[in-house]
């Protein structure tokens, strides 16, 4: 393939197989995890000891706007999977996917404390201090890493693992491939973020002055170290590198080479059930946070008054 030659000539390049097995079996496996996991009863359950907060219109507002921006997304998804050729959206579908998780992690801060962060690593921070650490994200959205040091996130990953073999090289059948394809990619995200701030470390002002060439001597380490341990690796962390890397640097490999037709029709009905189910999620948390009276005239709005498809049924939360 005279493509493919010329980019591997000319620069670094991801090896194919992988690049489009780690694209497709991440998704695959969340797809699996989420099945039957997300009904507007098992949210409610999940749900029913959260409070409702202290009235702020505000941030209730904002909460709304970000739902709708979610559904939005995940709706563009549904649609997109009534064209004959997946090709042919595949990349923006993984876009809409990540847009639909990013407004409802959004919309799930602004009903948790009124907070509007303008970043996506901003949010991603706020997000796992609000509502992941306080056991609010239901699995497989809930796995993280704070701390981010080599030590811990291999001590994490084992725990995770729990004796489990599978990684991003199948494609996950079962629960358990589902979950060995979450961890793998989980622990790809983690020392993908070393290896991001190791890099702002070498260009610090600290580790030119000590002269360091790695990160092998105790000082060295203790610069290195201090930039890992705050950091974390959670969903949204997740989400915004594979959106990096699927709409980006692998993006060929989803419209170029060999047919695949099947799993990337498989592959856009999955972001479309991952998008979905995590935007119900977070709808269903803001209608716990928001003033209670609002949340059915917002629902019977959006049912009369939105131009697209509902991914799910709002009168039923």
């Amino acid at each position: 393939m005279w493509l493919l030659n010329k980019l591997f000539a000319h620069g670094d390049q991801p090896a194919p197989r992988f690049a489009f097995q780690g694209t497709v079996n991440w998704m695959r496996g969340l797809a699996i995890l989420t099945e039957g996991e997300f009904s507007h009863l098992a949210l409610k359950d999940f749900y029913q000891a959260v409070p409702r907060r202290r009235v702020n219109e505000e941030a209730d507002a904002l909460a709304y706007e970000c739902l709708v921006m979610s559904m939005h997304n995940a709706s563009s998804i549904m649609g997109m999977q009534e064209l004959d050729d997946p090709y042919e959206i595949v990349r923006s579908a993984v876009v809409s996917w990540y847009y639909a998780i990013y407004y409802a992690s959004k919309a799930m801060l602004a009903a948790s404390s009124g907070a509007d962060p303008q970043t996506h690593a901003a949010t991603g921070k706020i997000w796992q201090k609000e509502i992941v650490d306080l056991n609010l994200v239901k699995k497989p959205f809930s796995n993280s890493i704070v701390d981010i040091t080599p030590a811990n996130v291999q001590r994490v990953i084992t725990a995770l693992r729990a004796g489990n073999r599978y990684d991003l090289n199948t494609e996950p059948t079962t629960n358990e491939m589902a979950l060995g394809c979450i961890i793998s990619y989980l622990k790809g995200t983690a020392e993908y973020e070393q290896w991001r701030l190791e890099e702002h470390v070498k260009k610090s002002p600290e580790y030119r002055l000590g002269n360091y060439a790695s990160f092998r001597s105790n000082a060295a380490r203790a610069l290195r170290d201090a930039k890992l341990r705050p950091a974390h690796a959670n969903f949204l962390v997740q989400a915004f590198r594979y959106r990096g890397k699927a709409n980006y640097r692998d993006a060929i490999y989803l419209s170029y080479g060999r047919d695949d037709t099947g799993r990337v029709r498989q592959f856009v009905e999955d972001l479309g059930v991952v998008s979905a189910s995590f935007s119900v999620m977070a709808a269903h948390y803001t209608a716990k946070r928001v003033v209670a009276t609002d949340w059915s005239l917002f629902a019977a709005d959006l049912i009369e008054h939105a131009r697209f498809k509902l991914p799910f049924s709002l009168d039923e939360i």
